[in-house]
């Protein structure tokens, strides 16, 4: 037998998640020699090859900070017809071209170098420290001697194999004294938690819509309730049929279909996920996921009167390898994994950590350390959601109204939850970091999961040049990293009146930093009011002025009266949501913003000058 070659890797990336490829580009944008490994042919994860393209959570300027800003703004200017076109997130648009900024990205990085279509074959542990990873790619074996180890997987597949300290599934209420979580008896005699370990994913398929109104409707939103054929007889009784079609649709009458009530999450044989080799997915249980969205669609098509017929979005396993980003493919390269293992950390997030400090608090409590400094590097803010059969989970409660819409309250993610506890060499980047499961169902979207991976990326980095292990790193210089960085600089606290484009932006996040007792329970910065001009807010692609009178106010939502017709306003901008806040029943004002009619409701930026 041939002894594989033996090649050395200052920073090593499992991955295919969204987390992954974030890991790996800022690994390399830090000047770290980087390797990526993906089983898969594309790089995304959720955001591209899962078909996840309606992404939920930092919608708002503030949070729209770091690779997922930086992702948004360039969906945002190169998407034909914007992003506005569903009715479940501000944004939309199609999986290869979201596939196609992260290669053109990839591929600008001298230091970073792209292995797909890998398999693990072993992962060797000296003591404390990973110090050989063997994989097969294409015909040959070949042994890594890496620095650092990252895992950026949708399931810990790298935990697994390293047998690496993790958890999975559900925790009982009397560990972390979560509000949302079971009690011990329950989890001990409840069927239910061992029929369902882990939150349901979805096998994303997509459609395409004949055309933009449903037949003989005057309005894209439809009105009619038909019943689907079973087991989805219950998918439409919530928002009819044309609500629940176009929840999510994207550009050029795509739909992305992944739909919770009676409709494609998969609820059965789950713990078959986590079992034997951890990178491979049971064949039969593969299978039975991918028909179960398939019939979905069929059922979705036969109730539509041919509005609604089988879209193509993705090539197959084999072509994507070879390279190519468009196909004829109906269903998503891989599945949507909302939770798998997740890695026993220096630091656990548990479900307190995200929830407002209190009556009328609008941000979580910063994580402090025992010096009373911040150990916050990503700041994410979905109201937490999870995903069983039945009827939905009770959470405590994490939103606000804000902006004439509902948001998330933010909180932070300190660094050690993506430190291994005991392993000194290895980093996590997606969903599989330290959190507990019920804090999973807030920290596990595309935005809040490509800022993780970005910071896990930027600390391996930093410990190259320092020669320190990830549980040396001082936080401070990461976090400093991460505001300052020149391509994607990311924000580490949560200010709710800070957008990312004030060019204050940078020192309000240092002035946290400085002193985090500074952040009030608001999210606002004491003793430094920040000037917020209604009239600014960066140009976008598709906007439009809207003249017309204003109504309502921020417990009803506001409406603007436009030659006849009625929109709902939403804006995502904190200069534009403090105006609106002031009130003005019946005045005459005119916006920049965008129409979504699938919402339906104008996301508007700013005032137009007068």
């Amino acid at each position: 037998m041939i002894a594989p070659p033996n090649l050395s890797a200052d920073v090593l990336v499992w991955g295919g998640g969204t987390g992954g490829i974030a890991a790996a580009l800022q690994a390399a944008r830090g000047g770290a020699a980087t390797l990526l490994l993906t089983p898969g042919g594309w790089l995304g994860g959720m955001v591209s090859s899962a078909g996840v393209c309606c992404p939920d959570g930092n919608e708002l300027s503030p949070w729209q900070t770091g690779l997922w800003g930086a992702l948004l703004r360039e969906l945002q200017r190169e998407q034909p017809g914007g992003l506005d076109h569903n009715w479940v997130s501000c944004f939309g648009y199609r999986p290869e071209r979201a596939e196609a900024i992260l290669r053109r990205w990839l591929g600008a990085e001298a230091n970073l170098t792209w292995w797909p279509g890998c398999r693990l074959l072993a992962v060797h542990r000296q003591g404390d420290r990973i110090t050989e990873v063997l994989l097969q790619r294409g015909e040959d074996a070949i042994t890594l001697q890496p620095q650092l180890v990252i895992d950026g997987s949708d399931r810990g597949d790298l935990l697994a194999l390293a047998d690496v300290p993790f958890r999975l599934g559900w925790e009982a209420r009397e560990q972390w004294q979560e509000p949302s979580a079971p009690p011990q008896v329950a989890l001990a005699n409840d069927p239910f938690f061992q029929s369902q370990p882990v939150q349901s994913p979805t096998w994303v398929v997509v459609g395409q819509l004949t055309q933009d109104r449903p037949p003989n409707q005057e309005s894209p939103r439809g009105s009619d309730l038909p019943v689907l054929a079973e087991p989805f007889s219950g998918a439409s009784e919530a928002f009819g049929l044309a609500r629940t079609i176009t929840y999510g649709r994207l550009p050029g009458g795509l739909v992305m279909l992944n739909w919770p009530l009676h409709g494609n999450d998969w609820h059965h044989g789950l713990a078959r996920a986590f079992v034997g080799d951890p990178q491979d997915l049971d064949p039969s249980l593969a299978a039975a996921m991918r028909d179960h969205s398939d019939q979905f669609a069929t059922a979705l098509e036969a109730a539509s009167d041919g509005w609604l017929v089988r879209g193509a979005a993705f090539p197959t396993a084999a072509e994507a390898l070879q390279g190519q980003l468009q196909g004829q493919e109906a269903l998503a390269l891989m599945p949507y994994w909302r939770e798998g293992r997740r890695l026993v950390g220096l630091e656990v997030v548990v479900e307190q950590q995200l929830l407002p400090q209190g009556p009328g608090a609008q941000i979580a409590a910063l994580p402090m350390n025992a010096a009373g400094a911040t150990t916050a590097i990503a700041v994410g803010n979905y109201a937490n959601d999870h995903h069983y059969p039945g009827p939905d989970w009770s959470l405590a409660p994490k939103s606000c109204p804000w902006g004439g819409r509902w948001s998330g309250t933010p909180f932070a993610v300190p660094y050690g939850a993506l430190v291994s506890a005991t392993v000194v060499n290895l980093l996590a980047a997606d969903k599989n970091v330290s959190v507990s499961h019920m804090a999973n169902g807030a920290t596990r979207l595309q935005p809040l999961v490509l800022n993780l991976g970005q910071a896990a990326g930027q600390a391996a980095a930093l410990c190259l040049i320092t020669g320190r292990l990830p549980a040396e790193l001082p936080v401070r210089q990461l976090q400093q990293a991460l505001i300052e960085d020149a391509q994607a600089p990311a924000g580490v606290v949560p200010l709710w009146d800070t957008p990312w484009h004030h060019p204050q932006w940078r020192q309000r996040q240092r002035a946290v930093l400085d002193d985090p007792s500074r952040l009030d329970q608001n999210g606002c910065l004491t003793g430094d009011t920040i000037a917020l001009d209604p009239h600014q807010a960066p140009v976008e692609r598709g906007e439009q002025l809207w003249r017309g009178q204003l109504r309502g106010d921020a417990a009803t939502g506001y409406f603007l009266d436009v030659d006849g017709a009625t929109w709902p306003l939403i804006t995502l901008e904190p200069a534009l949501h403090h105006w609106l806040q002031q009130g003005g029943e019946g005045r005459a004002v005119a916006l920049i913003g965008c129409a979504n009619p699938w919402g339906p409701w104008l996301r508007v930026s700013r005032l137009a000058a007068s």
